[in-house]
């Protein structure tokens, strides 16, 4: 722990006063970090969403950065940071840290195809996508990462429909298979462990593409106190809800949780998940189950 401290007071902190996050956000506590740790020399892109609307994106004394900072439309910014690294390394500067920091649901959506793409094509920038499960445009809508039975304001509770149907679409193991030179999972709720994941994947993001795949759980958008955003970050990762792992040199490397904090526990709590009848959970935590039975088989081969 005092080696992740010393780490991380050492940098200067370069996001300013004017950044307007909501209380408990976990994409904020996320981005703090990684721009402390990429330090002044480093540009990013950011989509529309939650960050871009938290004062990160403004001009002079309203924005909430110390470095560069591009808004990029329609959630592609995966292509932007791309064509920025390029524009770096053709006029000398590779050493530049070029960011792209997205999420809010998009990524997964709108913004699939260009991290795809950025992902194939081996671009050296460092993707990172915080997922907060849906999106929060205008309330919280549903997205394809989503957890399973969750409710939103797309995909309400009824008599018909009892939240999303579809499971969620595990990203960090679409990325695996472009065979990047960097992934990793990471969770405010273990900071050493996130500082030495984005320390690993900035270095990698010179070689080639790296990707941080960062859980961010929302209290305005799941109906939880705003104090307990560390709390359910860690639940998610003791159920195996969003397990910690990386993928480097081809091979996945999976960090089992010492204790494992059943489905059932891990929702309580929480308002998108209040509605959970038994048949519901048990469809969760089988889901749950199948992916980490896959990861695990992975993790071995």
């Amino acid at each position: 722990m005092a080696n992740y401290l010393d780490k991380f007071i050492a940098q200067d902190d370069l996001m300013t006063k004017g950044m307007s996050a909501c209380k408990g956000c976990g994409a904020e506590m996320i981005l703090r970090r990684v721009i402390r740790l990429a330090g002044p020399n480093t540009v990013m892109m950011i989509p529309p969403g939650c960050m871009a609307g938290s004062g990160v994106i403004g001009s002079e004394d309203k924005t909430g950065m110390k470095i560069p900072v591009t808004i990029s439309l329609l959630d592609n910014p995966a292509s932007m940071a791309a064509g920025v690294s390029r524009m770096y390394e053709h006029a000398g500067r590779p050493d530049v840290n070029v960011i792209a920091f997205a999420g809010d649901g998009a990524t997964a959506d709108a913004g699939f195809q260009a991290l795809s793409g950025a992902a194939e094509r081996g671009e050296k920038i460092l993707y990172i996508c915080y997922d907060n499960e849906g999106y929060m445009n205008t309330g919280y809508q549903r997205s394809s990462t989503t957890s399973y039975g969750s409710r939103t304001s797309t995909t309400p509770i009824g008599s018909v429909l009892k939240g999303k149907p579809q499971p969620s679409k595990f990203l960090p193991l679409i990325v695996m298979m472009h065979n990047p030179e960097y992934m990793a999972t990471i969770s405010p709720s273990n900071m050493p462990d996130m500082v030495n994941k984005i320390e690993k994947a900035l270095e990698a993001s010179k070689r080639g593409f790296a990707y941080l795949h960062a859980f961010s759980g929302c209290p305005t958008g799941w109906g939880y106190a705003e104090n307990l955003a560390i709390h359910y970050s860690r639940g998610a990762v003791q159920s195996n809800l969003f397990p910690l792992m990386e993928y480097e040199n081809g091979k996945l490397i999976l960090k089992k949780s010492s204790k494992k904090l059943p489905i059932a526990d891990y929702i309580k709590g929480v308002t998108k998940f209040k509605h959970f009848t038994q048949e519901m959970i048990d469809e969760l935590q089988s889901e749950v189950d199948r992916r980490m039975a896959l990861l695990e088989k992975l993790a071995r081969d």
